[in-house]
């Protein structure tokens, strides 16, 4: 029975192939615990990267920086603060729409939000690389690390999809 879900809909579905026999509000509470456990991750590393990133700036050492390196600083902690708050948008969402017997929704923008979690989690990894490097090495050194950094995470988030991604069987799909 082939209900056109796939790996991609967090929402699911009665039977998406992957041997679990459950209901689709069962499919959706199973899918928004576990958006809300991948946020639990990404939150505290991401607060806490914030946490340091705004102390910087009441670092003595700050005024020795360039202007160039400040606005760098600037924009990677918008970045941080801007996907710090991003990351309680499901939670606020939930609250918002709680007994309104709209839970796919919830579940299908909170799998769009923890994506960009992710994005500027990664964003502001790359930034903070920029500038730690940029400080201590000099640019070039920074560049080359940032770019590193940047490949890494694009192939943290990109490759497992990729070598892990679903395969049509006939006709249905199944998780390899």
């Amino acid at each position: 029975m082939s209900d056109g879900s796939s790996a991609s809909d967090p929402a699911g579905s009665d039977d998406a192939g992957d041997g679990r026999h459950e209901t689709p509000e069962e499919r959706l509470d199973r899918n928004w615990v576990d958006i809300l456990q991948e946020l639990r991750v990404t939150q505290t590393g991401t607060q806490v990267l914030t946490g340091f990133l705004l102390a910087i700036a009441f670092q003595p050492a700050f005024a020795d920086l360039e202007r160039y390196q400040q606005r760098i600083y600037l924009v990677v902690v918008v970045v941080a603060v801007l996907t710090v708050a991003l990351g309680l948008a499901p939670v606020s969402l939930h609250r918002a729409l709680f007994r309104q017997r709209v839970k796919q929704l919830v579940v299908r923008l909170g799998h769009v939000i923890l994506r960009l979690v992710l994005l500027g989690v990664g964003l502001v990894l790359v930034g903070t690389v920029l500038l730690v490097f940029d400080v201590v090495a000099g640019l070039r050194p920074a560049l080359v690390a940032a770019g590193v950094t940047a490949a890494v995470v694009a192939g943290i988030g990109v490759l497992p999809a990729l070598v892990l991604r679903v395969r049509p069987t006939g006709s249905r799909r199944r998780r390899v």
